[in-house]
C-alpha cells in the first residue's frame, strides 16, 4: 500500500504508460496521482520525438482545452462578488451580441436566418449554451467556413486578433442555434474571458493571475513562456493522420506561446505544469479552499463542478460524442456538462459518476473525483490529429482506477 494506492496498482500505472512511450508514438509523458494528501509522479521518456531532455515534472505543456476548467474560475469569482449574475444578459458589456439573428438550419447561408427569441445570458455562456461554437462535425457548413475565415478560432490558419476586433468579428456572425438551447463546444470560454476583462476593467490574463493562480501557487500557469521558461516546454507534435510521421505543429523557441499572445484564450491557450494544475483540481475538491485561504465559495465549486444541461441538451451533446468517436477517438462520453468542464452523470467506464474535468487537443487530461478524493494529471506533447494521446489518456484512467487501495 502506498498513499492510498497500492504498490501493484502504481506499478501497473507505470508499465502502461510505459509502454505508450516505448511504442514510439509518444515521445515523453508527465502524470501525477493524488489521493488525499499523497500524491505520485511519474515522468518517463523525452521532451522531442528524436530524443533531446528527458520529461521532468516541472516541464511545461500546452494545455489547450484542458485549459477550460482553469480559466472558468474568473467569472466564478465574479459570480461571488455579485459582480455578474447567471442570469443577467450580457448586452451591456458586449453589445456586439445585442440584437443576435440565428440560422435557420446548421447549414444554412449565414444570411439566411431568423431573429433570435430573447438576449444572451451570462449562465448560456458558463454552460457553454450561447449559441455558437465549434463543430468538427459539420465542417463544410458556410457558419463553419465563415469561423476559420475570421479567425476566431483557435484552430485557424491566421492567429487569433485582440480580444475588442474578436469580438466585433464574432458579432458579424449569426449563432448556430438560439440562446440556451443546445451546447456548442469551446467559443463560450474564450467570450468569457473578454466578459471578464470588461466587467472588471483589466485584462483577463492579470485578473485571472491575481485572483486564482498567485494564491494558489499556480507559478508556470499562463498564456505565454517567458523566455528563461522555455527550455521546459517540448514542442508540440501534430502526427500525419494518414502517415503517423511525426510533424511540429508548434516549436517552444519562436513559437505559438513564445510571447504574449494577442487573444488570451480561456478556451485553449494555458500552460502549465502537473503540479499546477494539481493546486488547482484540489481547491476544488476542497470546496474552494486552499491553505486555509477561501479561492472560490463552496457554491461556486458546486455549481462548476455540477451538470448544468437539461435532458434535451444531454441527449444532444451524448450524440455528438457516440456518433463521432471517429473523430474524437471516444473522448468526450463522460455524459453532464459543468461551467468548462465535463461533469459524469452516469457510470460508462472506471470512474464513478460525479467526476469533473477535461481532455485538451494538445494531448492533456486532468480530471477530480470527489467520491474517492483522487486526482489524476496526464501530460504528453502529442496532438489529436491521430488517437495515440486519447488512447493513453483512456489507459491512464483504466489502470489509475484499479490502483485505488
Amino acid at each position: 500500500m502506498s498513499n492510498g494506492f497500492s504498490e501493484a496498482g502504481l506499478s501497473k500505472v507505470h508499465d502502461v504508460l510505459a509502454r505508450h512511450v516505448d511504442s514510439g508514438k509518444i515521445p515523453g509523458v508527465v502524470a501525477l496521482v493524488s489521493k488525499g494528501d499523497h500524491t505520485h509522479v511519474e515522468t518517463i521518456g523525452t521532451m522531442r520525438h528524436d530524443g533531446g531532455p528527458a520529461m521532468s515534472r516541472d516541464t511545461i505543456f500546452r494545455m489547450a482545452s484542458t485549459s477550460k476548467p482553469v480559466s472558468m474560475a474568473a467569472a466564478m469569482v465574479l459570480l461571488d462578488e455579485c459582480r455578474l449574475r447567471l442570469d443577467d444578459t450580457v448586452d451591456e458589456w458586449l453589445p456586439e451580441l445585442a440584437g443576435r439573428k440565428v440560422l435557420k438550419r446548421i447549414d444554412s447561408e449565414i444570411d439566411d436566418t431568423v431573429p433570435a427569441r430573447r438576449p444572451i445570458t451570462v449562465r448560456d455562456l458558463l454552460s457553454s449554451t450561447f449559441g455558437l461554437g465549434m463543430d468538427m462535425t459539420i465542417i463544410g457548413t458556410p457558419i463553419m467556413a465563415e469561423l476559420f475565415a475570421l479567425g476566431i478560432t483557435p484552430n485557424a490558419p491566421v492567429p487569433m486578433p485582440e480580444p475588442d476586433e474578436w469580438m466585433r468579428r464574432l458579432g458579424t456572425l449569426p449563432l448556430m442555434y438560439q440562446p440556451g438551447e443546445r451546447w456548442q463546444y469551446q467559443m463560450s470560454n474564450d467570450v468569457l474571458g473578454v466578459l471578464v476583462a470588461r466587467v472588471t476593467g483589466r485584462p483577463y490574463d492579470e485578473f485571472l493571475r491575481e485572483r486564482i493562480f498567485e494564491p494558489l501557487g499556480m507559478k508556470d500557469t499562463g498564456f505565454w513562456v517567458p523566455a528563461g521558461d522555455i527550455h521546459r516546454l517540448p514542442p508540440l507534435y501534430a502526427p500525419d493522420p494518414a502517415t503517423g510521421e511525426f510533424q511540429v505543429w508548434d516549436e517552444a523557441e519562436g513559437g505559438r506561446h513564445s510571447a504574449p499572445p494577442a487573444f488570451p484564450s480561456g478556451g485553449g491557450g494555458l500552460n502549465s505544469t502537473a503540479d499546477d494544475y494539481h493546486a488547482y483540481f484540489r481547491m476544488l475538491l476542497n470546496h474552494g479552499m486552499h491553505d486555509g485561504k477561501r479561492i472560490l465559495s463552496r457554491p461556486a465549486v458546486e455549481l462548476m463542478t455540477s451538470n448544468s444541461l437539461t435532458a434535451e441538451q444531454l441527449a444532444a451533446r451524448e450524440a455528438l460524442a457516440r456518433d463521432n468517436v471517429h473523430i474524437s477517438f471516444g473522448q468526450g462520453q463522460q455524459g453532464g456538462w459543468g461551467y468548462g468542464m465535463a461533469v459524469r452523470t452516469y457510470r460508462g467506464d472506471y470512474a464513478p459518476i460525479g467526476q469533473f474535468g477535461w481532455d485538451g487537443g494538445a494531448g492533456t487530461s486532468t480530471y477530480a473525483d470527489p467520491a474517492n478524493q483522487v486526482i489524476g494529471i496526464l501530460l504528453t506533447q502529442v496532438g489529436t490529429t491521430v488517437p495515440w494521446s486519447v488512447q493513453l489518456m483512456n489507459d491512464f484512467w483504466t489502470t489509475l482506477y484499479q490502483a485505488i487501495d
